[in-house]
């Protein structure tokens, strides 16, 4: 897979800029299919990758190539997939059109169903799925920012995949239970609608007792769904994810003393959704909640507070002015 031909990632966002230019910045060889005004901001200023540990990579914009034509993909020995999800049936099209028929795909996405939308347009190419636990933030001026912590999961394969793209600062791990790890994944992404709602950091809303009560109901009513359904979450973190609900309601010194332990969050760090409605786009709500919804529908089971999240998260895409700022109480429709 890793001989001479490119990596490239297909719909560089801030998650694609971010692992594609920290693949670059240990010397692979990667291509970037971007939107041409991220061409035009990495042409411009180069591309800037920031840590919330402090690290910084610079590459000009001659490290990588760059393109918004999906011809880039017609040499690539792997593809990795960091598009939003209603968007990956285009890009598979594209794929299958133009990347070679040996390529690996690699879904680097949030949800749970984009491999097996990949599998049945790529005509055979082999497709894994990955999980890519941190935050990235687009900064601007060809910077962007890591601002939480974790390791990329990627399926476990004979090849060893994850190990081959591992690269300093950028750790893979292969899974074999990768479908459970998305899963606990998306079980904390929940959290994503009320950081969008909340309009704050992530790391003031989790330091917020009120907060972590409403995103711990939420998360109970998500574990019941996938219990009756059979599905068993695997967490990213060395918490259990049976146990989270109850460490989220746990008084503020107690949970911070524990979140410290497991995980890093910068300051300025924000939610994906919370991006997506800053800047007028749809989010991926119907992807996160609406699976686990779906689930709960198949199995009799009540989630009234997601659906009421959903609802919210759905007006403020209707209203076009960015996060709500809204209460844990209103968002409860206690107010």
């Amino acid at each position: 897979m890793l001989t001479d031909r490119p990596i490239v990632v297909a719909g560089a966002g801030a998650i694609g800029c971010f692992v594609g230019g920290m693949l670059a910045a240990a010397g692979r060889r990667v291509a970037l299919l971007v939107r041409p005004r991220v061409k035009g901001e990495i042409e411009r200023f180069g591309l800037r990758l920031t840590d919330h540990d402090g690290s910084e990579n610079k590459l000009g914009a001659g490290q990588l190539a760059l393109s918004d034509d999906p011809s880039i993909f017609h040499s690539a020995g792997i593809v990795l997939v960091t598009v939003k999800s209603a968007d990956t049936a285009d890009i598979a099209e594209q794929i299958a059109q133009h990347a070679p028929h040996d390529a690996l795909v690699v879904s680097l996405q949030n949800g749970i169903g984009n491999v097996a939308v990949l599998g049945e347009r790529l005509g055979g190419r082999r497709v894994l799925a990955g999980m890519v636990p941190f935050n990235v933030i687009a900064m601007g001026e060809g910077r962007f920012h890591r601002s939480t912590s974790g390791d990329i999961h990627v399926g476990e394969d004979a090849e060893n995949t994850a190990a081959a793209l591992s690269v300093p600062g950028l750790t893979m791990r292969a899974s074999r239970d990768i479908t459970d790890v998305q899963w606990g994944k998306l079980i904390i992404n929940l959290n994503n609608a009320l950081s969008a709602l909340s309009d704050m950091p992530l790391a003031a809303q989790l330091a917020s007792r009120d907060w972590r009560r409403l995103f711990a109901d939420q998360m109970a009513e998500g574990l019941a769904a996938l219990k009756a359904a059979g599905i068993a979450p695997v967490s990213a973190t060395p918490i259990p994810m049976g146990w989270t609900p109850t460490l989220l309601r746990l008084p503020d010194v107690i949970f911070n003393a524990i979140l410290g332990r497991t995980m890093k969050i910068d300051p300025e760090a924000r939610s994906s959704m919370w991006q997506d409605l800053k800047q007028g786009r749809k989010t991926e709500i119907d992807y996160l909640q609406g699976a686990v919804i779906a689930l709960a529908e198949q199995n009799n089971i009540d989630v009234p507070l997601m659906r009421r999240i959903v609802a919210l998260i759905k007006e403020a895409e209707v209203a076009g002015k960015g996060p709500s700022g809204l209460t844990p109480r209103q968002i409860r429709g206690s107010a």
